[in-house]
């Protein structure tokens, strides 16, 4: 069994962050290891919340004492999601190299959450910088979106060609896979919902259909970061991991979707996480 420290916000009702990737990944036969930077009462979205931002200091206290028991040395991967504060990403970092000290194969995946196109930066003061200054470099795996693929390269992303080239920029900062979770704006197929993988055998697009929902849910991207990194733990190649997250995130939208919920119907597409009929394929593009 392969093992997950998972370091993400945490909501008690609905789904995002740790509640968004953790069962899924569980599904897939991960071992998963939440340790939460926030618990809310719900996502953030909703305009109105409870709850607050865990202390930095819990994050090395849960780690060392995970340690003490002797158990560290089994951890697989270290992910991490929504940062409550800078000084978080400063213990997430010092975490990881922790694990890797223990078990030197441990990969760490940073799902470098900031905001997106429409609302911008939604994150607290100073964890963007980090997220680009100290994460970045340190990170296996990273998996932006666009609004935050631009913020990591550095670079205008307008259409899919800048997409790729901003992939394939962001690859020679430390990376050595980049998923972007969504194109958006800079989709190659108008009306559907693209997404890059990007290693250094090349850059891979995936097409996916677009759901239009009244109000999109929240936590899609934990998801997709989550199951990528569990298909890779369970020994697919990159670009099977990226085929079998797509098709399986596809089935978790098209479900959500129909039963027209604003939540993330994780447990009504538990099966379908597990076995997705869909059978969307992957295209080389660079």
């Amino acid at each position: 069994m392969k093992n997950v420290l998972s370091i993400q916000s945490h909501v008690v009702f609905g789904y995002a962050g740790n509640k968004s990737a953790t069962f899924p990944m569980q599904l897939n036969g991960i071992d998963v290891w939440a340790l939460n930077t926030v618990q809310f009462s719900n996502h953030t979205q909703y305009g109105k919340w409870t709850g607050m931002v865990i202390p930095h200091q819990q994050i090395p206290e849960i780690v060392n004492g995970i340690d003490a028991i002797g158990a560290l040395k089994h951890c697989d991967a270290v992910v991490s999601g929504y940062i409550g504060s800078p000084d978080q990403v400063d213990e997430i970092i010092k975490a990881f190299h922790q694990v890797k000290a223990r078990n030197p194969n441990a990969v760490y995946l940073c799902d470098p959450v900031m905001g997106n196109e429409e609302k911008g930066c939604v994150v607290a003061a100073g964890v963007r910088e980090k997220l680009i200054e100290v994460a970045l470099p340190h990170a296996d795996i990273i998996t932006p979106n666009l609004f935050e693929l631009q913020q990591l390269s550095g670079l205008d992303v307008t259409h899919f060609e800048q997409a790729v080239q901003a992939v394939q920029h962001l690859l020679t900062k430390g990376p050595k896979m980049v998923v972007v979770k969504h194109l958006g704006s800079a989709s190659k197929y108008q009306g559907a919902f693209d997404m890059l993988l990007g290693t250094e055998n090349g850059v891979w697009l995936l097409s996916r259909p677009l759901y239009q929902f009244a109000k999109d849910p929240v936590g899609v991207g934990d998801l997709t970061a989550g199951l990528f990194l569990a298909n890779l733990l369970n020994g697919k190649s990159e670009l099977e991991a990226f085929e079998q997250m797509g098709n399986a995130v596809n089935e978790v939208m098209e479900i959500t979707y129909n039963l027209g919920s604003y939540e993330l119907q994780l447990i009504e597409a538990r099966h379908a996480i597990m076995n997705p009929k869909a059978q969307f394929s992957a295209e080389k593009v660079a």
